[in-house]
């Protein structure tokens, strides 16, 4: 093959490789994909026991937002999972005590937000292993769960799970809360929208890696997913009440 060809290979080969990783990371967002594993791996969707759903939140902790998250969760009588940064956890230790202290579930969601999908099993490993031991210093408890960013599941996800000790939850439902264009009433809807049996819900309770100021339109939510959710008898806690195998 001459020159010009190889070069001409090489580069047809790269654009596809380049718009399979974009592809790959576009997919775990589709809700085609969500409602596929909600069928058919209902234990990494997060599918639990009917008529209780499993409260998640994302990003944390964060001084500017999670407190009023505690607060609000304590008026509503709630207990909730916290998936969070190592690095946040990191600069604000105290504050990832408390969240422990009041009573909600710690896990991990990576010491960097950074997709899985780009990273091979060893980073993903001591990514999570080096979240898995800092939260369990600052609060005394070791964490169950693991989630990737952007719910970028990969064979490094797995393996580097394994590695921690650690189960892989993604959710069934989310209020796409972290977008500009998210508000109060449009994530109430997302949320009820999508919602099944048995539900992992996914909103954040920081900004970190959202629009600006995002959790609030989310913090304002809650009261009104409260409501739908005690006219339909529904339970609300954390994973670790959600009956998964």
């Amino acid at each position: 093959m001459s020159g010009f060809g190889l070069g001409k290979t090489i580069a047809v080969g790269a654009g596809a490789s380049v718009a399979g990783v974009a592809l790959a990371q576009l997919w775990p967002a589709t809700s085609g994909w969500r409602q596929a594993r909600n069928r058919f791996a209902p234990g990494l969707s997060g599918v639990g026991r009917a008529g209780h759903v499993a409260l998640t939140f994302d990003d944390g902790p964060d001084p500017g937002s999670t407190p009023a998250f505690l607060d609000t969760l304590d008026t509503l009588g709630w207990k909730a999972t916290f998936f969070m940064l190592g690095s946040m956890a990191s600069a604000w230790p105290e504050l990832t005590a408390e969240v422990a202290q009041r009573g909600h579930e710690v896990a991990v969601h990576g010491w960097t937000h950074s997709n899985h999908l780009r990273h091979g099993p060893g980073w993903v490993g001591r990514e999570l292993v080096a979240t898995r031991d800092k939260l369990a210093e600052l609060t005394g408890v070791t964490p169950v769960w693991a989630r990737p960013p952007y719910g970028a599941v990969s064979a490094s996800t797995f393996a580097g799970a394994r590695r921690a000790g650690l189960k892989t939850v993604l959710w069934t439902t989310w209020g796409r809360d972290w977008r500009d264009q998210a508000t109060t009433e449009s994530i109430v809807d997302d949320v009820q929208r999508t919602l099944v049996p048995g539900a992992t819900v996914l909103l954040h309770d920081s900004d970190c890696t959202s629009a600006p100021s995002s959790w609030k339109a989310t913090l304002a939510a809650l009261p009104l997913l409260a409501e739908h959710w005690d006219a339909d008898g529904l339970t609300v806690g954390p994973l670790a009440d959600h009956g998964l195998i």
